[in-house]
């Protein structure tokens, strides 16, 4: 067994839609990035890449025009795919000050199965704020932390 931890931050930015676990979410403005900067994909991304000592996921999937505006649960079925073991599995924290993801987090856990061909039951994602302290809570950016545990067999 193997696990694995990262995580993702982003500030925010007009004129993009907000995605978080591959669910584009009510919101006026979205997250700054490269790809459609879904902090929760790219967490849980680089945390299996990390129980797989695979490197990041700057390493695989780098700014260029190839990956402009990709959608992050392509970048996780990729790193899904370079995984030399099963999943086990996968608990994600959001931080958010607005908007409540509580509707959503049944959806999001539902893309990020279906993305790593895993069971919806070892997925968690779950959503905090930061009580107005940091850049989350001055509602500048949000950011996920993800642990996974990896069976490599």
């Amino acid at each position: 067994m193997r696990a694995g931890i990262g995580f993702d931050a982003h500030a925010f930015a007009e004129g993009r839609p907000l995605v978080l676990g591959g669910v584009t979410l009510p919101s006026e403005r979205g997250l700054a990035g490269h790809s459609d900067a879904d902090v929760v994909c790219h967490a849980i991304a680089d945390a299996l890449l990390g129980a797989a000592n695979l490197g990041d996921v700057g390493a695989h999937f780098p700014n260029t025009d190839a990956w402009k505006d990709a959608s992050s649960l392509d970048i996780l079925t990729k790193v899904g795919a370079m995984l030399r073991g099963d999943v086990v599995s996968i608990d994600a924290s959001v931080l958010l000050e607005a908007p409540k993801l509580a509707p959503h987090v049944d959806a999001m856990r539902k893309n990020i199965a279906a993305a790593l061909g895993i069971d919806t039951g070892i997925v968690s994602v779950k959503a905090t704020t930061t009580d107005g302290l940091g850049t989350v809570g001055r509602g500048e950016g949000a950011a996920c932390m993800a642990v996974v545990l990896i069976d490599l067999r």
